[in-house]
């Protein structure tokens, strides 16, 4: 049998990286800060492998870290889970989930039912919101925002790498390009920063002046009308493959590019009696964006 890292340890790793703050780490587990920080120095002295870059007020992982973190959380979850389904009281767990509109409508809550067909025990209230920062923390579990994951007072966990794709309707077909879709019509979707700029300055192009048809705050409607033939959208190329796989007539008419914003799980307590099922989500939602980045 091969030999396995001290699994204290490895709780110590697990909880410091989803905290990012040995202090917070040591605070869910019970113990000392000190004794986190000699777990960690242990676990990484045992692997030879750094897992954490410490710097003055800040902690994050390093790449091997957080390859590791992420197989660990998938691991201590169905732990867990199993756990609860062989020795617990067998009572469905309830978990609130707070996500941003477009990411539920477009993304999630197609990937929803996969969910729940293997942890038939948890039941998900799902509710979303469109600005971030306007939402409460009251009574939420697991949070999923979109953005550079700078939010005051919360500590965040990035998931996901995101890339951004023009989309017309398929149903009038039109060679597009970056050399053409400058001249619209364009729909510019609030909240973001000005991907169109961003998507056209990749290419060394910028807007035509009277370009700008349509400005929405959501990609749920810039979808529509990009569906209905009202325009082009500069949309996440996640969103935009799926909207496609689930039947709406738009095509993608464009090159990815990078976009520097991405999905994060942000660091809300939750409550005591679901603190199982929410490590179980959010395993999940970290082997779902994972994957969907390697299958496209």
């Amino acid at each position: 049998m091969e030999k396995l890292p001290n699994l204290v340890w490895i709780r110590s790793f697990d909880a410091a990286a989803r905290h990012l703050n040995f202090t917070a780490a040591a605070d869910e587990l019970g113990i000392t800060q000190t004794a986190v920080s000699l777990h960690i120095r242990s676990l990484e002295a045992d692997l030879r492998c750094q897992l954490f870059t410490r710097a003055a007020r800040k902690l994050t992982l390093t790449e091997m870290g957080q390859a590791y973190s992420m197989t660990l959380r998938r691991a201590l979850a169905d732990i867990a889970l199993s756990t609860n389904s062989l020795f617990g009281a067998g009572a469905t767990q309830g978990l609130t989930v707070r996500v941003p509109i477009s990411t539920a409508a477009l993304w999630l809550v197609q990937r929803l039912p996969e969910f729940k067909a293997r942890h038939p025990g948890i039941s998900i209230r799902l509710v979303s919101n469109i600005w971030a920062e306007s939402a409460g923390q009251d009574d939420v579990d697991v949070e999923l925002r979109l953005g550079k994951g700078h939010w005051q007072n919360s500590a965040s966990r990035r998931i996901s790498q995101e890339a951004m794709v023009p989309i017309a309707s398929s149903r009038q077909p039109v060679d597009l390009s970056a050399q053409t879709l400058h001249n619209g019509p364009l729909i510019q979707i609030l909240g973001y920063e000005d991907m169109w700029g961003s998507y056209l300055g990749a290419f060394g192009k910028t807007a035509a002046p009277a370009a700008l048809a349509y400005a929405v705050d959501t990609t749920v409607a810039a979808v529509g009308i990009v569906a209905g033939g009202g325009g082009h959208a500069v949309i996440l190329e996640r969103f935009a493959r799926r909207a496609i796989k689930d039947g709406q007539p738009i095509e993608i008419v464009g090159d990815a590019v990078p976009l520097d914003q991405a999905h994060y799980i942000l660091g809300h307590p939750g409550k005591p009696s679901s603190a199982k099922a929410k490590e179980v989500f959010e395993a999940w939602l970290e082997e779902i964006f994972g994957n969907d980045a390697v299958d496209g």
